[in-house]
């Protein structure tokens, strides 16, 4: 990424993070993060600074079912496993924080597959 495009990109997470902040109220975010081999995800608490829950396509039990960590089934997987984390830990409603990424693929797998699971956003 060069150096302009990594700029872009920056301001683009932070202005979509400044809006879930503002409509977030107390709600804790589920943060994306999608590499071109993994896709990673996270239940962050923002007024503790604390994770709550935490999935990604590297964990034990995912990655031997997964035939790669960059495709829409193993986003669906993340999504599933995050979600039932996150309930676990006591969190049924988020904010999804997509990053500066847009809405599909991945990502939508990810946030659709967390749905089903349980998670209200």
């Amino acid at each position: 990424m060069s150096d302009k495009s990594q700029a872009l990109f920056l301001r683009r997470r932070e202005r979509v993070r400044a809006n879930l902040r503002r409509v977030a109220g107390v709600r804790p975010r589920l943060s994306v993060f999608r590499s071109s081999r993994h896709i990673y995800a996270q239940v962050i608490d923002d007024a503790t600074g604390r994770t709550l829950a935490a999935a990604s396509s590297l964990d034990r039990g995912l990655k031997a079912n997964l035939r790669t960590g960059a495709d829409i089934a193993a986003a669906s997987a993340v999504g599933k496993l995050v979600a039932e984390r996150a309930k676990a830990a006591g969190v049924e409603r988020i904010v999804f924080d997509r990053g500066a990424y847009l809405f599909h693929g991945r990502v939508k797998a990810l946030a659709d597959a967390a749905r089903e699971g349980g998670l209200d956003f």
